[in-house]
């Protein structure tokens, strides 16, 4: 399996608020300089994290981004579904191929993204973050 950019940004961004492990919201700003991420694309990662529950965005000058919930509590697949939308089998539409092959394909993805999803569904995010020593 491999993700994206766009989801590798975002794990990021909710690993280092789960790792800075402060009461006060972290700025994109910040988030962006630390993980060397483009501030303006991982602002759009991040609203699509607070739509999704995942985050809390707080406005003003003290503002910025929260963990909606315990680390225990976020998933692997709740981060990457936030992002991407749902994991769903597919496959491009192509002339010439049989619908029978067709939904004999969508029926043997649909057993493989139903198993990738309950293993993304066991991976919290407290099992990612990495204990640093100071």
């Amino acid at each position: 399996m491999k993700l994206s950019r766009t989801v590798t940004y975002g794990l990021q961004a909710i690993l280092q608020l789960a790792e800075a492990n402060r009461d006060e919201p972290m700025p994109c700003s910040e988030l962006a300089s630390d993980g060397q991420m483009p501030e303006r694309f991982l602002l759009q990662i991040l609203r699509s994290l607070v739509t999704h529950g995942v985050l809390i965005s707080t406005r003003g000058v003290e503002g910025g981004y929260t963990l909606a919930r315990e680390t225990s509590e976020i998933s692997l697949l709740e981060i990457i579904e936030a992002i991407e939308g749902p994991m769903e089998p597919t496959i491009p539409d192509l002339a010439g191929f049989d619908e029978q092959w067709q939904n004999k394909v969508l029926d043997a993805l649909d057993v493989v993204t139903r198993a990738t999803r309950k293993q993304l569904r066991r991976i919290r995010v407290s099992e990612l973050t990495v204990q640093r020593t100071v």
